[in-house]
């Protein structure tokens, strides 16, 4: 069910920035955003045709479904098939699964997160650990991804006075280590395939693009382009309105001024002065934008675009997939994803809706169960990356469709609890029709 897209098309799913990822392994220099670790899980893959890779995304996906299932006392194979083939038809999932991006892990690493701080003790340790593994690579697979778990595990240590007898010393130490695992990860593939001990560059310019987007660059550069010598100064009046047509389009102005080698300092630059020049309205700013990145959560962003650039590292590194890639569905206009959207939306929309609606309604009668744990743990997550995606890179569906499936698979153990477990707990005997009524 996971791989259906990918098995329709022909070929794993591709999108723009797969192509980045893919060349790391090729052109042994570090490229913005781009994680030379996810670069070396593509390339472990590619004799396969990078089946591998979907496979095991698709395995590490019903791995962790279950391991939560198991948490909650819902270890049932009739349960896991039907939550995946629910999740299937209603979410992002499928897509996610089937496509060759770190995507897929941003929500499986909030879940196994969530599994080894707060669930441990119905674990065995050869779970734990590949937990651990599983965690840590993908924090190491992208930065959002990283920035939102080191976040709930910050979130843990805060609440941890509070709540000393759910959450554990331990489980909060080993959590917090994933993140420091996937740091000195991608530092060493960093510098087996560069030679530089370096972080993975590009963040003023993903920053930057975002503030050209509101406005803040034009103005900056009308402020002060009588005064200092900016490359960018002659170009202020043709700067184009998005970050995506300034950093990506073929013949924009960053182009011209050579791209990240030759505009890396002067956008850190800009980014820096902005923000201490008008602090409030970038504030402003980051709220709008956390706030609409919340609500953008359609599937399939730039994945039925053409994609020159992965193509073009395709043609150059692997030819004898090129022809294959190209002849897939993808690749031919075949995929239309509004009517798909029709369903994604509304379900990815109405279940964030209703877990931040639990975690509220659990903070005012003060209960502190597992299921509170849980949308504590995905609210703060879909926050998370609301915040650190919306404001740093700008909104889009992209960045919320990957997350907003962890919210319908807690809805969804929340109303299978509902149907299941409550009525044991008080050990009554009800008939189906009072079942149905009290539920």
């Amino acid at each position: 069910m996971l791989l259906a897209p990918a098995l329709w098309n022909g070929y794993p799913l591709l999108q723009s920035d797969t192509g980045g990822y893919l060349a790391r392994w090729y052109e042994g220099y570090l490229v913005p955003s781009r994680s030379t670790v996810f670069g070396l899980y593509l390339h472990f893959g590619e004799n396969s045709y990078f089946w591998i890779n979907l496979g095991i995304q698709s395995l590490a996906t019903m791995w962790i479904l279950q391991l939560t299932l198991r948490a909650f006392g819902m270890a049932r194979p009739a349960l896991l098939l039907g939550l995946g083939f629910a999740l299937t038809l209603t979410t992002a999932l499928p897509w996610l699964a089937s496509m060759l991006l770190t995507d897929i892990f941003a929500g499986l690493s909030v879940l196994s997160l969530f599994l080894l701080v707060l669930h441990g003790d119905k674990i065995s340790g050869i779970e734990k650990v590949a937990l651990f593994a599983f965690t840590a690579f993908a924090a190491a697979s992208h930065s959002a991804t990283m920035a939102v778990l080191l976040g709930l595990c910050c979130m843990g240590w805060i609440a941890r006075p509070f709540l000393r007898e759910r959450i554990s010393v331990a489980g909060l130490t080993q959590g917090t280590l994933t993140s420091a695992a996937g740091a000195l990860m991608l530092l060493s593939a960093n510098f087996a395939l560069s030679g530089q001990l370096a972080w993975t560059p590009g963040g003023s310019a993903i920053a930057f693009g975002r503030m050209l987007q509101d406005g803040f660059v034009t103005r900056y550069l009308t402020d002060h382009c009588g005064e200092q010598r900016l490359k960018l100064c002659p170009y202020r009046d043709e700067l184009p309105g998005t970050a995506d047509e300034f950093l990506w389009s073929r013949g924009s102005v960053f182009n011209r001024l050579g791209r990240f080698a030759g505009m890396s300092d002067e956008m850190g630059f800009i980014v820096t002065r902005s923000l201490l020049e008008h602090p409030l309205r970038q504030a402003e700013a980051a709220a709008l934008a956390t706030a609409r990145q919340l609500v953008l959560a359609a599937t399939g962003e730039n994945a039925n675009r053409p994609i020159p650039h992965t193509h073009g590292i395709l043609e150059h590194y692997l030819p004898k997939q090129l022809k294959l890639a190209r002849a897939a569905y993808q690749q031919n206009n075949h995929i239309t994803f509004g009517p798909i959207n029709l369903i994604h939306v509304p379900v990815a929309l109405i279940s964030i809706a209703l877990v931040f609606g639990m975690l509220a309604t659990a903070i005012w009668r003060r209960r502190r169960d597992d299921f509170t744990l849980l949308a504590a743990t995905v609210s703060l997550a879909l926050l998370g990356n609301a915040f650190v995606c919306g404001v740093i890179s700008g909104p889009h569906d992209r960045y919320g469709s990957r997350l907003a499936w962890i919210a319908t698979f807690a809805v969804l153990i929340a109303t299978l609890r509902r149907f299941t477990h409550e009525d044991e707990f008080r050990g009554d005997s009800l008939s189906l029709g009072e079942k149905i009524q009290h539920a």
